[in-house]
């Protein structure tokens, strides 16, 4: 009886994982369609062939190509999240280098995510783009959290804080873009990019020291 309840939780343990396998599978592929196309040019049966299953067996997986779509955005999304954890924890003059260095390092890293995501922000599928749009929101509010904990942004409205949170992850995304417009990573260009976005950073920290916030 024992051996065979623990025969039973591996193999759900195993089915679990070819499943979760399987999925991951359908979102690199889609990843790997759309490096030079539109999420909406690309159909089921596309996706399917480059993941190794037949079409039937997505819906499995995913209820439409838009929830495939939505779980890309969440994949790409991770990423996004974990470039902009140091600018989340401190904000500040002092890292701003450091957190620029990250997201460079990010992008080269994951160029297929990020193309995804800036070029789906404003895309043709609804569903794709109130994702990004809801993702890119809730960053914005976790980084207004993180600012109200720190010392002297204590007493500012959450409106000058949700501000000033949009500045960061704004300024974050438009340099991305000017990253994945290089031709080049290592290039000239691409180090003035990183030094006018050091700048800018520099610049919303130093007006976040002086800006006299509406009571809150």
């Amino acid at each position: 009886m024992y051996t065979h309840t623990l025969v039973t939780m591996a193999e759900t343990v195993s089915r679990a994982e070819r499943k979760e396998r399987t999925r991951q599978s359908l979102v690199d592929s889609t990843l790997e369609l759309i490096a030079e196309r539109n999420f909406a040019s690309v159909s089921l049966r596309e996706v399917a062939r480059t993941a190794g299953i037949v079409p039937t067996a997505f819906y499995r997986h995913f209820a439409s190509m838009e929830d495939l779509g939505i779980a890309v955005v969440e994949d790409s999304m991770r990423v996004l999240r974990h470039m902009l954890r140091d600018a989340r924890r401190q904000p500040s003059t002092k890292n701003a280098r450091e957190s620029l260095a990250i997201l460079v390092r990010q992008v080269h890293a994951h160029d297929d995510r990020f193309r995804f995501l800036t070029r789906e922000r404003y895309g043709g599928v609804v569903e794709v783009r109130r994702a990004i749009d809801t993702e890119l929101r809730l960053l914005v509010s976790e980084l207004t959290i993180d600012l109200s904990r720190m010392p002297g942004l204590d007493g500012w409205s959450v409106d000058d804080l949700e501000m000033c949170a949009s500045l960061i992850v704004n300024s974050m995304l438009a340099t991305v873009v000017d990253l994945l417009d290089l031709a080049r990573p290592g290039s000239a260009a691409e180090r003035e990019i990183i030094s006018r976005a050091e700048r800018q950073l520099r610049v919303i920290m130093l007006g976040m020291s002086k800006w006299e916030p509406r009571a809150g």
